[in-house]
């Protein structure tokens, strides 16, 4: 019972979605009764040892953090970002770096709530410009970690052949101050 314990939470670890029992018996090749006792057993042992780490049952199994400590995964791994801050975020990626102003013309008054969750969740970082009366934000080596991206965001652009709008000969902003607010 014990390597089926271990085999079942390897299942649950890897796919890291909702399972059902019959999923998990199926990739397994063991019958779902079986499958079903080590699963109530393994939960157990996860609500004993007190981790922070739980088997939910609600509408299937899955393996994940406790509440309690969802805090630190969302500083390290952001979690779903909402349709208008992604695309906020993509303007941001693709006219990087621009000022906040812009940003605002261009996305609306919401941009404004959209760049402090970025900011939290580090995928953007925002510095005073030059005469201090707008900020420059621009993309985080943790959002090229996170969307997997190597090199420059404008390459990726041309090859997308998406480049409207966006010039190679404008010059960067000069930065004084980083505000983490």
């Amino acid at each position: 019972m014990e390597q089926l314990k271990s085999r079942i939470e390897a299942v649950l670890f890897v796919t890291a979605r909702v399972l059902q029992i019959n999923e998990i018996a199926e990739i397994l090749e063991e019958s779902p009764e079986t499958v079903e006792e080590a699963l109530l057993e393994l939960i157990m042992d996860y609500a004993s040892r007190e981790g922070a780490l739980e088997i939910d049952d609600e509408n299937g199994y899955i393996l994940q953090v406790k509440q309690e400590h969802l805090d630190i995964v969302e500083k390290l791994c952001p979690v779903e970002l909402k349709p208008p801050v992604l695309k906020t975020l993509t303007v941001i990626a693709l006219k990087e770096p621009i000022r906040q102003t812009l940003l605002k013309d261009l996305r609306g008054s919401n941009a404004y709530e959209h760049v402090q969750e970025l900011i939290e969740k580090g995928l953007i970082s925002r510095h005073k410009d030059k005469n201090g009366r707008s900020f420059n934000i621009k993309t985080t080596p943790k959002f090229k970690e996170y969307f997997k991206l190597k090199g420059d965001v404008k390459a990726l652009v041309k090859t997308l052949n998406i480049d409207n709008g966006i010039k190679d000969d404008e010059p960067e902003p000069k930065t004084e101050e980083v505000i983490n607010e």
